[in-house]
């Protein structure tokens, strides 16, 4: 084996992880792998046996590259992010990757990539090294050239983030959650009769425009027509999660860990009375969006 085949194979060897690290910073698995690619190319610029730590130094320089992406990605998003939007609406559903959507699954919720968008981006190089990933603090300040108490700080904000604050007692959140589980279950399935079980008769869906199929109504009214809309829409559901949204029990609608839709619910007397599916790009912004736990 020369010397250039056993540096791949030490590369291999933290490929895994590294691929981890990076998308959990970018949220986006083709991102991920053009940054850990681009380590790849990094290394095989640097002489590897000056290198102490491979390990650490690989993550340090996919960090440093993901940082670059998403400051590059936070300033062009004011002008693309309207227009990206209006691309992906008719299927974005159908368009994920069985084997990328899979593996977002398994790794991370999607509902968390939503979050973590919205972090700024050292922010986010701060959570995920350290609460994701448990890096010292003392490893992470040179990376977003911060002192370690002030990356505490940065880390300590953006898990409040993620976290978020319930604007309801425990109790009727528990209890919001298991109705609005119950409905998203049921909306996965199609179950019609299921969908019916925690609707409210009088129960009223609104939606943006952008979330109805074309000659579909933006409201609807009463049990029977909401679930039947509901159970015909079942494939946007299997991407759907929940999540805190504006403090209440909620769902997002986020391929890739996009968000595409946040759907907002009230819930009465264990029956869901209405709820409103948000996709107009203005809305969402304006929405707190945290993880549910």
């Amino acid at each position: 084996m020369d010397e250039h085949e056993a540096l791949a194979e030490l590369f291999e060897e933290q490929r895994g992880l590294l691929r981890a690290v990076a998308h959990r910073m970018l949220g986006s698995l083709d991102e991920a792998d053009d940054a850990v690619q681009e380590a790849w190319l990094r290394l095989c610029r640097v002489d590897a046996d000056k290198v102490d730590n491979l390990a650490g130094w690989l993550r340090t320089v996919v960090t440093r590259i993901c940082l670059d992406m998403l400051r590059s990605r936070r300033s062009r998003r004011e002008d693309v992010q309207e227009q990206q939007f209006l691309d992906r609406v008719p299927d974005s559903a159908q368009e994920s990757r069985p084997e990328d959507e899979a593996l977002l699954a398994d790794s991370v919720s999607r509902a968390l990539l939503v979050v973590l968008d919205t972090l700024e981006p050292v922010e986010r190089i701060a959570f995920v090294l350290h609460d994701m990933f448990a890096v010292p603090f003392s490893e992470i300040a040179p990376l977003v050239e911060r002192t370690p108490v002030t990356t505490k700080k940065i880390a300590s904000r953006a898990r409040h983030k993620v976290r978020g604050t319930p604007v309801v007692p425990a109790a009727e959140l528990a209890r919001q959650r298991q109705v609005v589980s119950a409905f998203l279950s049921a909306a996965r399935a199609g179950d019609l009769t299921a969908i019916l079980a925690v609707l409210a008769p009088d129960v009223v869906r609104r939606a943006d425009p952008f979330a109805v199929p074309p000659g579909s109504v933006a409201e609807a009214r009463g049990a029977q027509a909401v679930a039947e809309g509901t159970a015909a829409l079942a494939h946007r559901s299997q991407i759907a999660e929940l999540a805190l949204v504006d403090g209440t029990v909620g769902v997002v609608v986020a391929p890739h860990g996009r968000l595409l839709f946040a759907l907002s619910f009230t819930v009465e007397d264990d029956r869901i009375t209405a709820y409103d599916v948000i996709a107009d790009p203005a809305r969402l912004r304006r929405l707190s969006i945290a993880v549910l736990h």
